[in-house]
């Protein structure tokens, strides 16, 4: 499956349950992975309320592990990398 088709839906061999998403300076990061080949792929969804608009940015890293909870996690810090280094250019 392309990296096209997972990123904007397309998901993986088996969509996963990532859990409650994470607050985070204003920011819900939400995890998001899906199984590929046996293991999870770490992608998420960042949203924020600007204007009375939600806006949404989603990621998909090269990152993979075995583990969901791990998968979960690595999520979770990078999304809120991606909000320390970004804030709300992230949606531009």
């Amino acid at each position: 499956m392309s990296f096209f088709k997972k990123l904007f839906g397309g998901g993986g061999d088996e969509p996963v349950n990532g859990g409650e998403p994470v607050e985070h300076k204003g920011y819900l990061v939400r995890a998001t992975p899906y199984t590929e080949g046996g293991q999870y792929q770490v992608c998420g969804v960042v949203t924020r309320d600007v204007d009375g608009e939600t806006k949404e940015h989603r990621f998909v890293r090269a990152d993979k592990t075995t583990s969901l909870d791990d998968a979960i996690g690595i999520t979770l810090r990078k999304g809120k990398q991606i909000i320390d280094e970004q804030g709300d250019a992230m949606f531009r």
